[in-house]
């Protein structure tokens, strides 16, 4: 699983200067979003490999465990609406991205998404 997920990050660079060079068109866009795609799918079935392969230490609460599943599908579930909205704008949908990427390097933890 962690070499997929390497695998996934390896591709990164190259689907960010495909949609770099063909910013107008959607199916770039849609490329990148499937690489994001793949690296939030491969992170969640890593996690999941962790819970029940019992490596995870014992300080992690089952809330935070469905808190992390949450943000994961919670971004996905963003990624994919931003990629639906390039529809109308590619430079929206790109935007947007940047956005919710930077905000989840950046931001503090959503406190309202550990409660649900």
């Amino acid at each position: 699983l962690h070499l997929a997920f390497l695998f996934a990050v390896s591709l990164i660079p190259f689907s960010t200067e495909f949609l770099a060079a063909f910013i107008t068109y959607r199916i770039a866009l849609g490329v990148y979003w499937l690489n994001l795609l793949l690296l939030g799918g491969v992170l969640f079935a890593s996690w999941r490999y962790a819970q029940h392969a019992k490596l995870l230490k014992d300080e992690v609460t089952t809330q935070i465990r469905s808190a992390t599943e949450r943000r994961i599908v919670f971004y996905q579930a963003l990624y994919a609406l931003t990629v639906l909205l390039s529809v109308v704008n590619t430079y929206i949908s790109i935007v947007l991205l940047i956005l919710m990427q930077l905000n989840s390097a950046i931001a503090p933890r959503v406190r309202w998404l550990d409660q649900v």
